[in-house]
């Protein structure tokens, strides 16, 4: 099997002007820049990162990205050179002056932070006064710039009534997503209260819900809690959602760069697979033991007999956090396997390869040439078997526009590929 790094998470820096209680690098205004990849060696890194796949995602975040001086620089690098590159902010620094030189730079999209429409709860959380109201104002101006945005949620006791609310005020401001998080107990976040595994279930069962009622509005996902597949499985089967084939992408198709270098699986998983400094991209990317471990290991317990293990499999940092075992079974998980058959994911699923059979006008592939790798495949056979039902042979601009209404809502309503 062939193991692409479609998206990287890239934390440029450990500062941050707020200091959330569940941040999983503990950034914060006292850390250091001084232990910062220089420029130089992050544009190296994208060409490393580049030589493996042409059209990665690449997700510039922090601690607070936006206090990176060079941010847009290494932005306009990456996305010049083919990469779609986003970016995650807290979203208080977002003024027009830094939403224009982010789109100049070639940024497709911001993710930004939201825990609660309460100040006192959000704002607490954040450990920022007013950080609530400057976040609500900046997405009014990424929507007048026409950047495309999500909204990101860390679901908690605190805030679990209120998550369909905050959904649902997504929807209204015009986000592409909304990613509800799980917590990992890692960071400032290992000394936080986490859900119980029963209010995990409630709470997935919430969202497989909320992702078929906002369908063509605005996808809803769960983040680091891939047994909401089993959810939207079960509820669903027609979702876009199982197109993702979520045994836990870390280490096989995703992987997180920290501030100083280290090359780790994903965010939420601290285990160093190799050091950026001493090491190019590409050798650790293929040589790490830790990424061994993770594409050809054997999942442990439950997850290991699970009918649901190619589906889902269970969040390896989670596993990791509580059990001190990557391929352990995800103790977050109240699911017993029933001996079933083992469940296969869709035939092509995000960063599967797919080869195009009908003719592709030349406007028409370089548009397709420009969106990131892990959803090309998707796109690809959504767009033929969508011509193919009508009796058509090519696929042209045209045509991409007029399929808009049959694509997952990250293309249906938006500009990245169909608009371009």
């Amino acid at each position: 099997m062939s193991y692409v790094p479609h998206v990287v998470a890239w934390n440029l820096t450990r500062r941050c002007n707020l200091e959330c209680a569940h941040c999983y690098i503990a950034a914060g205004p006292h850390e250091s820049a001084a232990s910062e990849l220089e420029t130089s060696d992050c544009l190296r890194i994208v060409d490393e990162l580049l030589a493996l796949n042409p059209a990665p995602m690449i997700i510039l975040s922090g601690g607070e990205p936006l206090l990176r001086h060079d941010l847009t620089e290494i932005a306009a690098y990456a996305s010049q050179r083919g990469a779609t590159v986003v970016v995650g902010t807290n979203g208080t620094l977002l003024t027009d002056e830094r939403i224009i030189g982010l789109k100049a730079a070639g940024v497709r999209g911001v993710a930004v932070s939201i825990d609660s429409l309460r100040p006192t709860y959000h704002d607490n959380f954040r450990h920022g006064k007013g950080s609530l109201d400057d976040t609500i104002a900046a997405l009014g101006r990424l929507r007048a710039h026409q950047i495309d945005f999500i909204i990101q949620t860390t679901a908690t006791k605190g805030n679990r009534a209120e998550l369909e609310r905050v959904a649902q005020w997504s929807a209204e401001q015009g986000a592409v997503a909304f990613n509800c998080y799980f917590l990992v107990a890692t960071g400032r976040g290992a000394g936080l209260s986490d859900l119980a595994p029963v209010e995990y279930e409630a709470v997935l069962a919430d969202l497989a819900r909320w992702q078929r009622q906002y369908r063509g509005q605005m996808m809803i996902r769960a983040k680091c809690a891939p047994h909401f597949m089993r959810h939207v499985h079960g509820t669903d089967k027609t979702s876009p959602i199982l197109n993702y084939e979520t045994r836990c992408p870390c280490g096989t198709q995703y992987c997180r760069i920290t501030p100083d270098g280290k090359l780790t699986p994903c965010p939420y998983l601290p285990e160093v697979a190799g050091d950026l400094r001493m090491q190019s991209f590409g050798e650790i990317w293929r040589n790490s033991a830790l990424f061994r471990q993770l594409r050809e290991g054997e999942l442990g317990g439950k997850c290991g007999r699970c009918e649901y293990q190619k589906l889902c499999g269970g969040c390896r940092a989670r596993a990791f956090a509580l059990e001190g075992d990557v391929m352990a079974a995800d103790p977050s998980c109240v699911y017993e396997p029933t001996g079933a058959e083992i469940l296969e994911p869709a035939t092509v699923s995000y960063g599967s390869d797919f080869a195009p059979a009908l003719t592709w006008s030349a406007e028409a592939r370089s548009r397709l040439d420009r969106i990131p790798s892990f959803v090309r495949g998707v796109v690809t056979k959504r767009v033929e078997d969508w011509a193919r039902e009508r009796g058509l042979h090519e696929v042209t601009p045209e045509l991409l526009s007029e399929i808009r209404s049959a694509m997952p809502v990250d293309f249906s309503k938006r500009k990245p590929f169909f608009a371009q």
